[in-house]
C-alpha cells in the first residue's frame, strides 16, 4: 500500500498540468476579449460601467448590512449613510449607464490630472538625479492625456473607458500566459 506522501507525489503533476492549461486558456480568452473591447469600445465601456454599478450596488448592500449589524458602535449613522450612498450610486449608474460612462471618463481624467501634477512636482524635486527625466515625462504625458480627456468630455468617455478596459484585458491575459510560460520552464 502506498504512503500518503507517495500518492500525493504521483497525483500532483496532473492537477498542475490542468492548472497550467486553464491559466493559458484563461489568458487567451482575456486577450480575445481585450481585442474585442478595443474594436468595440462602446460595448466595452457599457459593460465596464454595468459591472462597476453592480459592484457598487452589492458593496452598498453589504455596507448597509454591516452598519445595521454594528449599530451599537460609534459612527453608526455615518456607516449607514455611506452604505446608502454607495447603494444609491450603483442604482443610479444602472438606471443611467451612459451617465455612468461619462462619470468614469471624468474620474479617469481627474486621476490622470492629479497624478500628472504630483509626478511633475516630484520630477522637479528630483532634478539632477538619475532618471528624473522619466518621472517628468510620465507627469507631462499624464497631464496631456487629462487635458485631452477634458477637452473631449463627455464624448471622449466612451472610447476612453472602452479602450482602457480592452488594454487591461489584453495585458491581464498576456501576463497570465507569460507567467505560466516562464514558471513551466
Amino acid at each position: 500500500m502506498a504512503s500518503p506522501q507517495n500518492i500525493a507525489a504521483t497525483d500532483s503533476p496532473a492537477p498542475a498540468a490542468v492548472r497550467h492549461s486553464w491559466d493559458v486558456v484563461w489568458g487567451i480568452l482575456l486577450i480575445i476579449a481585450g481585442f474585442l473591447a478595443v474594436m468595440m469600445p462602446g460595448v466595452a465601456a457599457l459593460a465596464t460601467t454595468v459591472v462597476f454599478a453592480w459592484l457598487l450596488l452589492l458593496g452598498g448592500v453589504f455596507e448597509v448590512g454591516y452598519s445595521l449589524h454594528t449599530r451599537q458602535e460609534t459612527g453608526f449613522g455615518w456607516k449607514l449613510f455611506s452604505g446608502i450612498l454607495t447603494l444609491a450610486l450603483g442604482i443610479a449608474i444602472l438606471m443611467f449607464p451612459l451617465a455612468g460612462v461619462a462619470s468614469l471618463g471624468l474620474l479617469v481624467g481627474s486621476f490622470l490630472f492629479v497624478g500628472g501634477v504630483v509626478r511633475t512636482t516630484l520630477a522637479v524635486q528630483c532634478r539632477g538625479r538619475r532618471g528624473w527625466g522619466w518621472i517628468l515625462f510620465d507627469g507631462l504625458i499624464s497631464l496631456a492625456l487629462a487635458v485631452l480627456i477634458a477637452l473631449g468630455w463627455p464624448q471622449s468617455s466612451v472610447p476612453l473607458i472602452g479602450v482602457l478596459s480592452g488594454f487591461w484585458l489584453l495585458s491581464t491575459g498576456l501576463w497570465r500566459i507569460m507567467v505560466r510560460r516562464y514558471s513551466a520552464a
